[in-house]
């Protein structure tokens, strides 16, 4: 049986990257709307847009990631990550469909010396991570939360292919910083993932992340090296060494333990580097097709 499936945020990165993957590889009814087409914060909108396409699943990657944004400004990010995720769940229900939120690492304080399982207690240090959380709780235990971090992608803008610019255009030195610590994730290898808990109806919390972790200096030092540039041009810092200094805090360890898949025997991401390699090809496939 054909399954309809309904793809919240599918401008961002996550959002093109599962309907590129189920578009491709699976035989089912994909529906991707963007901001523009569907305001998961406008809940007449929502109201009135979901019901008619009556999707069976519903993947939301809709959100507002910008967490120095949010920062400045909470009613809007509570409005589209926890306001929007409450429509969205409340259409759902009326449907019969199955909801899978995307949600984020920035739920932790960074305070654990050990990297997070899904059991752990969120203490969001910002608005961003208190807005998803918050999301998050707008949801009924059979539905699906993943929560990833560090997200890059070849749609829109991510620190690979910041970097990379940086890279081309000068031969100034970078300057990161080394006292955060996560897990890079790509889209490209997140979005099966994604659709599969999503399809499966797979019900709680997932960390799902590609396996590794690093700081956002050594991300940088492996983007450079991937790309045939010297790792010597990006130099680390520390947080409260950033020049203006950024409005919302970071949690200095959000590694996540993808127990939940691990613990349950079930496949887990390749290492970040595998991921990595993959999109610096994609990017110069990009560049020279321009």
């Amino acid at each position: 049986m054909v399954t309809r499936v309904l793809v919240t945020g599918a401008g961002g990165q996550l959002g093109h990257d599962v309907v590129e993957y189920a578009t491709r590889s699976t035989g089912n009814d994909v529906i991707g709307l963007t901001h523009r087409e569907l305001d998961v914060a406008d809940r007449h909108q929502v109201r009135s847009v979901v019901p008619d396409l009556r999707p069976d699943v519903i993947v939301h990657a809709a959100a507002w990631t910008d967490v120095d944004g949010c920062e400045m400004d909470p009613d809007r990010a509570f409005a589209v990550n926890a306001l929007g995720t409450r429509h969205l769940a409340e259409v759902a229900r009326l449907l019969g469909a199955h909801l899978a939120f995307v949600s984020t690492d920035y739920v932790f304080d960074g305070e654990a010396t050990r990297a997070y399982a899904e059991w752990d207690v969120p203490r969001p240090l910002g608005v961003y991570g208190a807005s998803k959380l918050a999301g998050e709780r707008e949801l009924d235990p059979s539905f699906t939360i993943v929560r990833t971090s560090w997200l890059s992608g070849v749609a829109g803008r991510n620190i690979v292919s910041t970097v990379l610019g940086l890279a081309r255009q000068s031969d100034r030195i970078l300057r990161f910083v080394d006292d955060q610590k996560g897990c890079p994730t790509f889209t490209e290898d997140l979005a099966p993932a994604l659709w599969r808990l999503a399809l499966d109806r797979r019900p709680g919390i997932f960390h799902v992340t590609n396996q590794g972790d690093t700081t956002w200096y050594g991300f940088v030092k492996a983007i450079l090296e991937e790309a045939g540039h010297s790792p010597d041009r990006v130099q680390p810092i520390a947080t409260s060494e950033l020049d203006p200094p950024r409005p919302a805090p970071r949690p200095t360890n959000s590694v996540l333990d993808n127990a939940a898949l691990r613990l349950g025997g079930e496949p887990l991401l390749p290492h970040w580097r595998d991921g990595l390699a993959r999109l610096v090809r994609a990017c110069h496939r990009s560049e020279q097709a321009e």
